[in-house]
């Protein structure tokens, strides 16, 4: 048995056995012998074996070493192409054949972190099929794939002389500890493997950023590191934490509309693929959360995925919508985990910075420092040479007869002339003289060696300095890589901030919602009772009761709710514009009271009252006014001796806006026959104000950005691009807008429109004016020559604007001043203009304009009762819901 597993064995370990069973086989054991169960306790085994081996997949498997950012099996990668290096390519597969050398795996791992390196577009020049980031291809064969160093690794990565060196796993060759890297590539190239107890994601950042960011550390300037994904998009960094544990960033895809039944994907969230983004796509199809015709995918070296959509599908939901449920947005989660010093480090983006910079300064000193000894070897063996020839020492060795004579000759005859030397002559001095040839010797030219060495001391001088300005040395180098490789490595991810999507405002509706009123059930699967609204499986419907009972529960294939069911309808959370309009009696025989209120938000499946929760409670009458309308409705009394007024009116008008809580206003003490609706009535609610917020490029109705106005039911927003398109939308909370949007404001359709524009078929500029006439479509108000391009627009009334000229001839004109108003009326849209002038001009510039005094437009006025802020402008009105006491009820009150 082997020694190292004699303690695994129970019965070797039985020192009271008197028998050695060890020796019998199991059919030998003797009559009457019992074996003792043994239990051999495994914990310090477990506790030392899975240490060693947590230790080892953390330090030389899953996670990067700060110093220079590289997994073991990626250093090994590294170290075996510079062996191989010859400025030609070679096959993956040679070269992962060299790396086993090295590495103790097998070549299937080396060639995946191959790739992985390659496709980063940094270290590796790649030739062949390397695979594809953006659509998920793999890489062919390493037999049929090739590469070699990228210069930018061979300036970086490699410095032999600083190099800290250690023997492979079997002992016969050597490796490096870490590479000398003089660059952030961690930080640049990201990295991320999960080990035992912990794991590593680092984003990607920008090249040029990291330089900028690290000349800033030298000179102690703050700055600030977001990630830069290869596949683009656009990234929310607000909760990046510098990558740290508990970060998050936000990307999303860059989504466009190509027409109004079309959409573009053009760029890809990080960590996705074209592939999966389409299956997340086809999936929510699928579930009915979004509704598509078809896609196509034309990704190539460029993404563009086309998402087709059926008629009547609005193109902004569809965009929202393919955020919200597809994978169109994605939650990364950073967590900063290096190896220092043999152990896990957790650290942020902006520390890790600092690290590499530091350690960059003193990679650059240590070879500066080689580099000075280099030279002044170089000079000192020289200074020897010229002394040796031009003073013909050597003639002194001529009679000497042993080594030690001639090396003690050249010595003495050294001695008259080495005072200015900055060092000893050694014996290996002496050595290298007398290996001179006496070709050389006949060949010197002593004004040669003198240039030698005088070139020598400026180099050497040269060094001393950058030591003495280690930093500023180090700062040119940065600089220096940045213009010889940050060509073309600009930003790819857009970072913005996000506005957070509400499913339940961009989810499509593809579910019937039933209700059955008298018995109290609700639900998709009614299919034979009454019919509500479309809804969808994430909805929260709303639902009063005859006895003066609220709930707001989750969309179900059949629930019950409560008897007697008089509104039901799909609950908005946060809706402040939606009114209840309520009369009830409070008790069995109690006075009726009236109020007005509005439900943002309450618990779901919770019981509310809207009485006072007193038995025998009943709604009298209740409408529901999805913009604040107040009506006037006629109250009639039952007969009694008492009453002289059996009827009278009651306008909702009169009425503030509480709480659902309320207890309202005394309508009568008198038991009510009847309630009719008498009059409809207006919005009692201020028009709605309205702001964009540029940071997310999005409306809202929060305060958040620049006010665009306050806006009525039939208001418009005017939107004009820089590629001469104008259109009016509904200011709903769902637009999206385009990136060169120039104007953004709210349309007066009697406020014309000033253009200066370059056309490019004519090559002169041309000045217009035009009115917005067709609302619902967008229209080009330039000429489409592919040259022509927009200069001025104005929305003001009185625009006026500068004209610049170019110089003709050393002649400067001088600049005109053009008032548009008297330069051209109001033509068509599609008028091509009057031409602003034929001499060659240089710019146009926008002056301040005229005053102009608007004239007041008299609109209907409002009865302002409450200044709510809405969530939503556009909510399905479904019509006015009033209901009095059923006949049988008012048989038994006559009665």
């Amino acid at each position: 048995m082997n020694e190292d597993n004699k303690d695994l064995n129970p019965i070797d370990n039985n020192d009271n056995q008197d028998t050695n069973l060890n020796e019998l086989s199991v059919n030998e054991t003797p009559e009457g012998v019992e074996i003792p169960e043994t239990i051999t306790k495994v914990t310090g085994m477990y506790k030392e074996w899975f240490l060693d081996y947590a230790s080892y997949v953390i330090l030389e498997r899953a996670v990067p070493a700060i110093e220079d950012g590289f997994k073991p099996v990626q250093r090994r990668i590294m170290h075996s192409m510079k062996e191989l290096d010859d400025g030609r390519y070679n096959k993956v597969a040679n070269v992962v054949g060299h790396t086993m050398q090295y590495h103790p795996h097998g070549d299937a791992s080396i060639g995946d972190a191959m790739v992985q390196i390659g496709q980063k577009d940094l270290l590796i020049d790649t030739q062949g099929n390397w695979g594809n980031i953006l659509t998920g291809d793999g890489a062919a064969a390493s037999r049929y794939i090739e590469a070699r160093l990228s210069k930018f690794a061979l300036d970086v990565l490699y410095s032999p002389k600083i190099t800290s060196w250690q023997s492979s796993y079997d002992g016969r060759r050597n490796e490096p500890v870490n590479l000398p890297v003089k660059f952030p590539l961690l930080l640049a190239q990201g990295g991320e493997g999960i080990a035992v107890g912990l794991s590593t994601k680092i984003l990607p950042h920008n090249f040029n950023e990291l330089i900028d960011a690290s000349i800033k550390i030298m000179k102690g300037k703050p700055f600030v590191l977001y990630p830069d994904f290869p596949t683009q998009g656009i990234a929310d960094v607000s909760n990046y934490n510098e990558g740290l544990r508990g970060g998050r960033v936000r990307v999303r895809a860059r989504i466009s509309q190509l027409d109004k039944n079309t959409l573009v994907i053009t760029q890809i969230p990080f960590s996705t693929n074209t592939t999966s983004l389409i299956e997340s796509i086809l999936k929510a199809n699928e579930k009915g959360k979004i509704k598509i015709k078809k896609i196509e995918d034309n990704t190539a070296a460029d993404v563009e995925i086309l998402v087709h959509l059926p008629p009547g599908v609005s193109p902004d939901k569809t965009i929202d919508a393919l955020y919200a449920f597809t994978g169109c947005e994605t939650s990364i989660a950073p967590l900063g985990c290096v190896i220092r010093d043999n152990k896990p480090l957790f650290i942020g983006v902006s520390d890790m910075l600092k690290i590499s910079t530091n350690q960059t300064v003193e990679l650059l000193r240590k070879e500066l420092e080689i580099e000075l000894g280099e030279l002044e070897e170089q000079w000192h063996f020289l200074s020897l040479e010229r002394i040796f020839i031009e003073k013909r020492i050597y003639r002194l060795i001529e009679e000497e007869e042993t080594w030690e004579g001639v090396l003690n000759a050249i010595d003495e005859g050294l001695k008259p002339y080495i005072g200015h030397l900055k060092r000893a002559v050694s014996q290996d001095d002496l050595a290298r003289l007398t290996e001179i040839k006496i070709k050389r010797i006949s060949k010197f030219d002593i004004d040669k060696a003198n240039q030698k060495i005088e070139d020598l001391e400026g180099a050497i001088e040269q060094v001393k300095y950058h030591l003495l300005h280690l930093i500023d040395f180090a700062i040119a180098y940065f600089t220096k890589l940045k213009e010889k490789y940050g060509k073309g490595r600009e930003r790819q991810t857009e970072i913005r901030s996000f506005d957070t999507i509400e499913a339940t405002k961009v989810v499509l509706r593809n579910t019937k919602l039933y209700v059955n009123r008298a018995e109290g059930f609700i639900g998709t699967g009614l299919r034979k009772d009454e019919y509500v609204a479309d809804c969808s499986d994430i909805d929260d419907v709303i639902v009063f009761l005859r006895d003066g009972s609220m709930i707001i529960t989750k969309v179900d294939e059949k629930k019950f709710v409560g008897k007697d069911i008089i509104h039901i309808a799909i609950f908005n959370k946060n809706d402040n514009r939606t009114i209840y309009n309520v009369i009830y009696r409070d008790g069995k025989s109690g006075s009726s009271y009236v109020k007005r209120f509005n439900v943002a938000g309450v618990t779901r499946d919770k019981v509310y009252p809207i009485t006072q929760d007193k038995p025998g409670s009943q709604i009298l009458y209740f409408s529901c006014n999805p913009n604040g309308e107040a009506e006037v409705v006629t109250i009639l009394l039952r007969l009694i001796s008492s009453v002289k007024k059996l009827k009278f009116d009651l306008d909702f008008a009169d009425l503030l806006i509480k709480g659902r809580g309320v207890k309202g206003n005394l309508v009568t003490k008198y038991g009510i026959k009847k309630i009719e609706l008498k009059e409809k009535g207006i919005s009692t609610l201020r028009p709605r104000k309205i702001w964009f917020d540029d940071t997310v490029h999005r409306l809202n109705v929060d305060g958040r950005g620049s006010l665009l106005g306050e806006f009525k039911a039939n208001d418009r927003l005017l939107i004009i691009t820089q590629s001469g398109k104008v259109k009016t939308i509904v200011p709903e909370l769902t637009s999206h807008f385009d990136e060169d949007m120039i104007v953004l404001e709210k349309w007066k359709p009697e406020k014309p429109i000033s253009v200066i524009y370059y056309d490019g078929e004519k090559e002169r500029y041309y000045i217009k004016r035009f009115l917005v006439e067709n609302e619902s479509k967008e229209e080009l108000f330039i000429s489409d020559h592919e040259k022509s391009k927009l200069e001025v627009v104005s929305t003001d009334y009185l625009p006026r604007v500068e004209v610049v000229f170019s110089k003709v001839k050393g002649i400067q004109k001088e600049s005109l001043e053009v008032n548009v108003e008297q330069f051209i009326s109001v033509k068509g849209i599609k008028a091509l203009g009057n031409q602003l002038t034929s001499d060659k001009v240089k710019q146009v510039n926008v002056l301040e304009s005229f005053p102009y005094e608007e004239e007041e437009v008299q609109e209907t006025s409002e009865v302002v009762l409450d200044d709510l802020n809405p969530d939503l402008f556009n909510v399905e009105n479904d019509g006015q819901v009033s209901i009095s006491l059923d006949e049988t009820e008012e048989k038994k009150e006559e009665e």
